[in-house]
């Protein structure tokens, strides 16, 4: 009796237990990931080739309107390299999350430089002179590099937890430990150069900008401390024993993770989920992104 009562109880579950590659919540969950992944591809490809998404994989774009304010960057060989690699890596970012959940597409992106000098700018609490330009030198390309790409890690480390289908599992881990490796990279190259003045500026080092460019992405996105420059005080470090920090982590140097509406925040440049502007002047796309446009604002959510 009790053999076939488990049977009974296996015969019930078995539909549960079938293995789905995605479901219907992890859609809109994962896809919201194509506003930074689009966003990336952009600034990569354009700062290394002079031509975009537009040029390399037009399909992908969905009819998005092209990114504003991007220009081919005056890069060492070695940037070069890394830029080149990043973009095209992230073309293929975005043909797998469209291949896996669908799309939609590219919003209106504005990497120009007023916008970079903007975070510069706030981050620093004071006006550069020059303004902070991305496109002029290898060493202010890794600073505005510092800028976005960061994020991406963020939102894949706090995608996870939300989404149950095998291929969006997959999807998503294969994407964080690439966007991590590629943070890594622009991170240690930062790192060896810490001590240098950064963004024509005689005061500040770039190991300075980078803690106050995380202390600006702390600030707009209303998310405590998920941000940390190249440098931080020892208790803040790895095992609270070093002031190094190569690669930024919470207290069990594990990755940090921010919500949409944080990192839309962040992005947007305002501060509020609601308000576009900044990096995405018309608001990201996605239904995720365009729901937050629809409340008004005291709204809760």
């Amino acid at each position: 009796m009790a053999s076939a009562r488990n049977c009974s109880l296996l015969l019930a579950l078995l539909p549960l237990l079938t293995p789905v590659a995605v479901f219907p919540h992890d859609v809109d969950t994962v896809r919201f990931a194509l506003n930074l992944e689009y966003t990336e591809a952009e600034f990569f490809l354009i700062a290394a080739y002079g031509k975009g998404l537009d040029h390399f994989a037009p399909n992908l774009t969905l009819g998005g309107p092209p990114p504003v304010g991007a220009r081919k960057a005056d890069l060492d060989e070695l940037t070069w390299d890394v830029a080149a690699e990043f973009g095209l890596q992230e073309i293929a970012h975005l043909r797998a999350i469209q291949k896996t959940v669908g799309g939609f597409p590219r919003p209106r992106i504005d990497l120009s430089p007023h916008n970079f000098a903007r975070v510069m700018d706030e981050a620093l609490g004071y006006r550069l002179d020059p303004p902070f330009d991305p496109y002029v030198s290898s060493l202010n390309f890794l600073l505005a590099a510092y800028v976005i790409p960061y994020l991406g890690i963020n939102g894949y480390t706090g995608t996870n937890p939300l989404i149950d289908g095998y291929a969006t599992k997959r999807l998503v881990a294969g994407l964080l430990a690439v966007e991590s490796g590629q943070d890594a990279v622009l991170r240690a190259l930062l790192f060896e150069r810490r001590r240098e003045p950064a963004a024509g500026d005689a005061v500040a080092t770039v190991a300075e900008i980078t803690d106050r460019v995380s202390a600006l992405r702390n600030r707009l996105g209303r998310c405590g401390v998920k941000d940390e420059g190249l440098a931080v005080p020892a208790w803040l470090g790895a095992e609270g024993r070093i002031c190094t920090n190569i690669l930024s982590a919470d207290a069990d140097s594990l990755s940090y993770s921010r919500t949409p509406a944080e990192l839309l925040r962040i992005l947007y440049l305002t501060g509020d989920e609601r308000k576009p502007g900044g990096f995405f002047p018309d608001g990201a796309n996605g239904k995720i992104a365009r729901s937050f446009l629809a409340k008004p604002p005291g709204v809760n959510h």
